[in-house]
């Protein structure tokens, strides 16, 4: 798939920007907070509809502006389509494809698939529980769009169910609520359709992330990477799942009925990372951290690769500098052409002759975008 023109208006810093990609790989040069990063994010909410910078709507839309928008074509195997974002300050979006309003958002997944790779992403490794299942969920809406609904409806079925205990924890404490009943079926179905394609994804992401690692890291390192969900899980049977979700509500019943909030589910799910049977936050240095990072991009690329029959983009936001030179190459090595590819950075000096020829130059300066080093 290969991303034509991207055209950004009072998106972030930038008040009405388009940039048609001429190459595969296209480098954007300029200082720290030009808005580098921004032109990155607005290609991932394309992909994936979120922001790895967890934004709010509000956030993204320019002040003194009702919306922001974000427009895109895109080619593929399949043929050109259009794309357009619609953010606004209430956070109410609108999405359309080739012109027409789509009335599920769901619908406007998968069309451009992305990776991004950011400096933030070695909180991978060294961040809480919910960094970790942030990224496999957002893996798997490109994998499986529906993913984006099942998701959506497990959350708000757990917010219903949290703010109905929150009013039991002035009631007398029992154990049998009818009303908490009807919540705790919903949360099951729903939960276990989220524990399952957890566990699916990440069974086939686990190997291909296994085998990077062990080539960057010179077959010196062995990475291991599980899938600890909060309910136990039977493999292929979903209605075992279920009991025993299902169970392990009943038995924190009173617990979560003081607490006034749900301790059993997919939300308090892990994946564990380990290296040489070290968990990896607690292992060796930040080199040996990023290294286990960029195994887990490289398996991104490769299992959408796999699933989608495309390769997907590249979004690779600032994170050259932050790689010695060994997983530099192994990483430019990697995409050559294979990937079209974004890539921020502030100097040009960590990319050779030959790639500095065969990419798109682009200079950012204030929200400005020119192909020259000095906004005319």
């Amino acid at each position: 798939m290969y991303l034509k023109s991207l055209h950004l208006r009072h998106f972030r810093n930038y008040y009405d920007q388009k940039v048609e990609f001429t190459a595969a790989k296209t480098i954007l040069v300029g200082n720290n907070a030009q808005g580098k990063s921004n032109l990155l994010e607005a290609v991932e909410l394309l992909a994936t509809l979120r922001s790895h910078r967890m934004a709010r709507d509000r956030d993204l839309v320019q002040e003194e502006e009702p919306i922001a928008q974000i427009n895109a074509t895109l080619e593929r195997d399949t043929g050109v389509s259009d794309l357009s974002l619609i953010l606004r300050r209430n956070g109410r979006r609108t999405v359309a494809l080739n012109g027409e309003s789509l009335r599920r958002q769901m619908d406007f997944l998968g069309v451009l698939n992305a990776v991004q790779f950011s400096s933030l992403d070695l909180e991978l490794v060294r961040g809480s529980p919910e960094v970790r299942r942030n990224w496999l969920d957002t893996l798997l809406i490109q994998l499986e769009p529906v993913y984006a609904h099942i998701l959506q409806q497990y959350n708000q079925v757990l917010r219903q169910r949290n703010a109905y205990l929150k009013k039991l924890q002035d009631s007398p404490l029992t154990t049998q609520d009818s009303a908490l009943a009807i919540w705790d079926a919903q949360l099951v179905t729903t939960g276990t359709k989220v524990i399952r394609r957890r566990d699916r994804a990440l069974a086939r992401l686990a190997p291909l992330a296994t085998a990077w690692h062990t080539s960057i890291s010179g077959s010196t390192e062995v990475l291991q990477i599980s899938y600890t969900p909060n309910v136990q899980l039977i493999q292929n049977q979903p209605e075992q799942v279920q009991q025993a979700f299902l169970s392990q509500l009943q038995q924190r019943a009173v617990p979560e009925m003081y607490r006034g909030t749900t301790l059993v589910g997919p939300h308090r799910d892990e994946v564990e990372l380990t290296i040489n049977q070290t968990p990896a936050r607690q292992y060796g240095s930040q080199g040996q951290q990023r290294t286990l990072v960029l195994a887990l991009k490289l398996a991104e690329l490769q299992l959408i690769e796999e699933v989608v029959k495309e390769p997907p983009l590249l979004l690779l936001d600032d994170v050259l500098a932050e790689l010695d030179p060994s997983r530099q190459n192994q990483l430019l090595d990697t995409i050559q052409d294979r990937f079209q590819t974004l890539i921020t950075t502030t100097h040009l000096s960590s990319f050779d002759a030959q790639w500095l020829n065969s990419s798109q130059i682009l200079f950012v300066d204030q929200g400005k975008i020119s192909t020259s080093n000095a906004i005319r």
